[in-house]
């Protein structure tokens, strides 16, 4: 890795970990998420990590696609297979059908 590689990735880490500004009655954050996505044109690949902020748990997501939509397809079935970001999931879906169904 050159010099120049490395500085890059420092920056990008260092605004990686800037908070984002927070907003009115947003709900608190329950994972992250950093994806880098790179493409030839014939083949993108999408490599990153999922962090579970409860847990502290991070683990590496890879997708490779030959369209968007595989792509995407394949970043969402690496995303739900990660157990702890699946169990928010399903969590925060019951939860929100709740709360929708007592107003």
């Amino acid at each position: 890795m050159s010099d120049d590689d490395r500085k890059r990735e420092s920056e990008e880490l260092s605004r990686s970990q800037t908070p984002l500004a927070k907003q009115p009655e947003e709900p608190p954050v329950v994972a992250r998420m950093i994806i880098e996505i790179r493409s030839d044109g014939t083949r993108t690949v999408a490599r990153g990590a999922v962090e579970d902020v409860a847990s502290g748990e991070r683990v590496a997501i890879e997708a490779r696609g030959s369209t968007p939509m595989a792509l995407a397809g394949s970043l969402a079935r690496s995303l739900f297979s990660v157990p702890a970001l699946a169990r928010h999931a399903v969590r925060a879906l019951v939860e929100g059908r709740i709360k929708k169904r007592e107003r």
